[in-house]
């Protein structure tokens, strides 16, 4: 499926940049933030497409917090709490230019929210259903 291979692919690059030390450049600082962003991007629309092949309904239209909680009534996530929290992250770095909430987003990314797609990716491979070119 194209969607996974491209969270895969964004997973992939949000690990590389999570292995960045601080004191962080400024040019580290935004990539990892921006991979952050597209990690999260890429996971609902992941999420949405499974939900949708797996016939859940509900999945063919919403917004990330639907898809969110559509995902968690599925099983397909197991922590809607740090998912709303990690959405609420990526709403409020597209909205900032704060180098204190981008040090403490990048700190949650690190800590938190890594784990939670590197879990989601699992659940998918092993637990669903996805469309073999979609």
């Amino acid at each position: 499926m194209r969607k996974y291979d491209n969270f895969t692919k964004a997973l992939d690059n949000l690990h590389e940049g999570a292995n960045l030390e601080p004191p962080y450049t400024i040019v580290e600082q935004t990539g990892i933030i921006g991979l952050f962003e597209i990690c999260f991007e890429q996971s609902w629309k992941l999420i949405k497409a499974v939900l949708e092949y797996n016939g859940r309904e509900g999945s063919k239209s919403g917004s990330p917090r639907g898809i969110i909680k559509l995902a968690y009534q599925c099983g397909m996530i197991n922590d809607e709490e740090n998912w709303l929290a990690l959405l609420n992250t990526r709403n409020i770095l597209a909205h900032t230019y704060s180098n204190e909430d981008a040090l403490k987003a990048i700190d949650k990314i690190k800590t938190d929210y890594l784990a939670l797609f590197d879990e989601l990716g699992r659940v998918i491979d092993k637990e669903w259903e996805m469309e073999a070119g979609g």
